[in-house]
Formats: C-alpha cells, structure tokens, sequence
C-alpha cells in the first residue's frame, strides 16, 4: 500500500512540475486538457491547462493538475514531506523548494532528524525536507 500526494494548481502546474523534475529528477508526463478524449477534459479549462502530471522518482510518484475550479492560493492543511539521503543533500533540496518560496523551519539537526526543514514554495506547496535519523 502507498499514498501518493496529488497536488492542485491554478494555470501554472506545468511550471511547477518542471520546476520539481529539475530539483529530484525523474520522469516527467504530462497530459494536456487538449489532448482528452472529446468530452473528457476538465469542463471549463483551456486546451492547455494540465489535466494530469506525473513525477516519476524511483518507485516513488508525485501527481498533479490545474484546478479549473480558480481557488487559486496557498495549499493548506497538508505538506510533501521529502525523507534524503544525507543532510548535503537535504540542504540542496531545502533550499531549491525554499527559493521564491517562504522558509518556515529553517533546514537544521533536530531531535529527530540530522536535517530537517520546512518551507512553502513558491506555489503554495507546503514541503517538509528530512534525513531519516539512522543517516
């Protein structure tokens, strides 16, 4: 069993996805509204806007789309919570999602954690970053 996060975005999930791909790698699809079968897009959304995205990394998969819905805005309640295989590399990860972003636990030994940090890129995405504590 897995859960995998699905993120929602409003016109720029393109950017975000790409933006994403260039920090931990991976595969990168993309499905444009346009490109649905007739009548199976998202109502209301242009041919551009993402009717789905997936980062693939490893056995790992990150989803996400534009939400024609307009609630653009920060995503609240939930983060990504992104585990690395050491702190240098916790730390180019941390700051990559921190640009143009807001920190809001600076990247740093914990209790619990070698490295860990939060912050909300500048897409709203709430993100933990962390070294599991055996590293």
């Amino acid at each position: 069993m897995s859960f995998d996060p699905y993120l929602f975005f409003t016109g720029n999930c393109r950017e975000a996805m790409s933006r994403y791909q260039e920090i931990f790698g991976g595969e990168l699809s993309i499905m444009t509204n346009g490109e649905a079968p007739e009548g199976e897009g998202m109502p209301g959304a242009g041919a551009d806007a993402v009717l789905h995205a997936g980062l693939t990394i490893g056995d790992r998969y990150l989803m996400a789309s534009d939400d024609p819905t307009g609630n653009d805005g920060p995503k609240v309640g939930v983060a990504v919570c992104h585990t690395a295989p050491d702190a240098g590399e916790a730390k180019r990860i941390f700051d990559a999602l921190a640009e143009g972003g807001e920190v809001q636990m600076p990247l740093g030994e914990t209790f619990f954690s070698p490295a860990f940090g939060a912050c909300v890129d500048r897409f709203g995405v709430s993100w933990m970053v962390m070294v599991d504590q055996a590293h």
